[in-house]
């Protein structure tokens, strides 16, 4: 049986159960009626389906965290239907279904350390490094002088993944890359 807590203390990116379903809280918002009793109004992914859903809850409830164990594994390659991670410390090589990875595998890159979340051994999720250094492989020539403020190009980095990038910007630069929202943060070089 896991922890229960007062739903007023959820917090973004903490595990709770609902049905016997591991969920990841994406967001959350109190809410305060005029009338009638308040509530949290969560949105949270499934961890097995991918799916996210709102989930409602009285501010009286309580909710139960999951038992997650978390283990810090180290990325080394995809075959296309699994993203295959070493434990560093047993020097495991685990197996997770791209469905598991979702939209965390376009700035996955080799080596990168992430946090491996396992339910009951069985892989359900990873957490990335909050941001990361890219390079560009493919982006329009960079415009000299140009200082256009919050003008961007799409710029495509290393692992596939295209974000949007300020115009000084060249191919063989290396830029910070906040992996959460998939936001330009600085160059590196």
């Amino acid at each position: 049986m896991g922890t229960k807590i007062d739903i007023n203390r959820i917090s973004k990116d903490q595990f709770i159960l609902v049905d016997n379903q591991p969920y990841r809280v994406l967001s959350y918002e109190h809410v305060k009626p005029g009338k009638g009793q308040a509530f949290v109004r969560i949105k949270a992914r499934n961890m097995k389906t991918g799916n996210v859903t709102e989930i409602t809850f009285k501010s009286s409830e309580k909710i139960e965290l999951a038992d997650f164990e978390q283990r810090f594994m180290t990325y080394s390659y995809s075959d296309g239907n699994y993203y295959y991670f070493m434990d560093t410390q047993t020097y495991e090589t685990v197996g997770i279904p791209k469905e598991v990875i979702g939209d965390d595998a376009k700035f996955l890159k080799e080596g990168m350390e992430v946090v491996v979340f396992l339910d009951r051994g069985n892989p359900i999720g990873i957490e990335l490094p909050k941001n990361e250094i890219y390079e560009v492989v493919e982006t329009e020539p960079g415009v000299k002088g140009d200082t256009a403020t919050n003008a961007t190009k799409p710029a495509t980095i290393e692992t596939g993944a295209v974000i949007n990038v300020p115009l000084f910007i060249n191919v063989g630069d290396k830029i910070k890359v906040d992996t959460r929202t998939g936001e330009y943060i600085e160059r590196v070089n």
